[in-house]
């Protein structure tokens, strides 16, 4: 392989922030062996993030180091616990993966590069500590697709085909291999703080707190408040981050508190699914058979994983403190959805009859059942000037059946003519911006499989991919 000097990715500033903290939070691993490393995806976008040239990167350059593994810092498994459907599972912990390095990036902030599939740690319970291809696959789309359309979300950096077989009772098995490296903000989950709760060890709650807060939240880092600030800031975040879930139709599918990131990013897509239509008990888990984690109770378990959150906290910040937290969530929830949804009608900054206008649009898309993705479509393939003269010239293409699609186009109007006519372009700039052309339904998610699994054939994937990355990145 490479030398030192050759591979761009040891060249990297590795920092050591987490491995400062102590071994009280992580265990010491190390990389399982491949029989084959094919590269299946490089993220070129992501190297520009780290001040990398991507024609400078070669494909073995990644393998070197995200397949074969060559360490530049301890690999390290990040311990943590977890409410997991509602009970608490103890035994929790990277379980197929490991903390690589972090970075920091071309804008000065810390990033994280955690592997998925990596092989067994002391977590794996009996596991094998693998990733299949399949969900490797499926996770880079996932992230892809969020990330365009504004979510903040942990990325793939690569995606590596390993040539084992593996079995599984959820694919059709054998089924392929694959390892992949993750890029996020922080792999620090509320788990990591229940498990220190768990054993009783308010002194190492502190300890990750303040480096949390040091680290994620650095604008409150002086502040006497800080611990009070920090949670309130979260709730936020976590409040935003599941209103524009909700906006992109997304189901993230298992929203257990060890899935939950304490800076507020999204990441870890297993079952997740894109909704067809709006259906507030669609459910993208099989296993899920209670709901527990349907599109529509999204927002309900973010606020109960960040009450959740507020035992380990106890102990630092006082529970009139984190009442005051919780009880801004849904202002915050209900502010960042409108905003989110105005967002995908083209209307930016439009506040007179955002209220009434979100709510007759969830009417008229949950009682027609038109496909919630290609309502937006529409939209931008069909507005004109004369959508701003009069409500019956809006979609006359199509004739919803719900009652409320007559007053639903006055309404619009009356929003559109917060713009003026000649704004038109701003609006259609908003409706591209806001929403994606790319079909990531899971029928077509499936059929990119069935071209790999069964033809070998990459070219949909990437083709997907590329369409995706092509646009310009604007987040809500």
């Amino acid at each position: 392989m490479t030398s030192n000097r050759e591979n761009p990715f040891l060249n990297l500033e590795y920092q050591t922030s987490l491995e400062d903290l102590g071994d009280e939070y992580y265990d010491e691993v190390n990389a399982t062996r491949f029989p084959q490393h094919t590269l299946r995806f490089r993220n070129n976008d992501l190297l520009n993030h780290l001040g990398l040239i991507p024609h400078d990167v070669k494909d073995t350059d990644f393998i070197e180091i995200f397949g074969e593994f060559r360490k530049i810092r301890p690999f390290l498994a990040l311990r943590y616990h977890g409410y997991q459907f509602g009970e608490y599972n103890p035994f929790l912990g990277d379980g197929r993966g490991f903390l690589y390095g972090q970075v920091k990036g071309v804008n000065g902030e810390l990033y994280d590069f955690g592997t998925k599939g990596s092989g067994k740690t002391p977590y794996s319970r009996g596991g094998d500590g693998k990733l299949t291809l399949k969900g490797g696959v499926r996770e880079v789309i996932a992230a892809e697709i969020l990330h365009r359309v504004g979510v903040k979300t942990s990325r793939c950096l690569s995606l590596i085909e390993t040539g084992e077989k593996l079995w599984r009772g959820d694919e059709p098995s054998p089924t392929r291999s694959s390892v992949m490296v993750r890029m996020s903000r922080s792999h620090i989950r509320f788990g990591t703080f229940e498990r220190l709760y768990y054993l009783k060890r308010p002194d190492l709650i502190k300890k990750l707190l303040d480096f949390v807060i040091n680290t994620y939240y650095p604008d409150i880092a002086l502040d006497n408040d800080r611990y009070g600030l920090f949670y309130q800031e979260l709730v936020k975040r976590k409040a935003r981050l599941v209103a524009h879930w909700m906006a992109a139709g997304f189901c993230h599918g298992v929203l257990n508190t060890d899935n939950m990131s304490i800076i507020g990013e999204s990441f870890d897509y297993g079952p997740y699914a894109f909704i067809d239509t709006y259906d507030p008990l669609f459910t993208s888990a099989y296993f899920d058979h209670g709901r527990r984690y349907s599109y529509g109770n999204q927002p309900v378990m973010v606020r109960t994983n960040l009450e959740m959150l507020q035992l380990p906290l106890m102990s630092i910040i006082p529970p009139k403190v984190l009442e005051t937290g919780i009880n801004q969530f849904s202002y915050h929830y209900e502010n960042a959805y409108r905003e989110a949804m105005l967002k995908k009608l083209g209307l930016v900054g439009v506040s007179d009859q955002g209220n009434e206008l979100l709510e007759t649009t969830i009417d008229v898309l949950k009682t027609s059942q038109i496909n919630y993705h290609q309502f937006f479509i529409y939209l931008i393939d069909n507005i004109n000037k004369s959508w701003w003269e009069k409500p019956a010239n809006i979609l006359q293409e199509i004739n919803l059946p719900t009652a409320n699609w007559v007053n639903w186009k006055y309404i619009y109007n009356k929003s559109l003519n917060q713009y003026s006519s000649d704004q038109i372009s701003s609006v259609i700039n908003n409706l591209n911006q806001f929403n994606i052309r790319v079909p990531f339904l899971k029928s077509k998610i499936e059929s990119l499989w069935e071209s790999i699994v069964y033809y070998d054939d990459w070219q949909p994937f990437y083709h997907l991919i590329q369409n995706t990355m092509s646009s310009e990145i604007k987040t809500f």
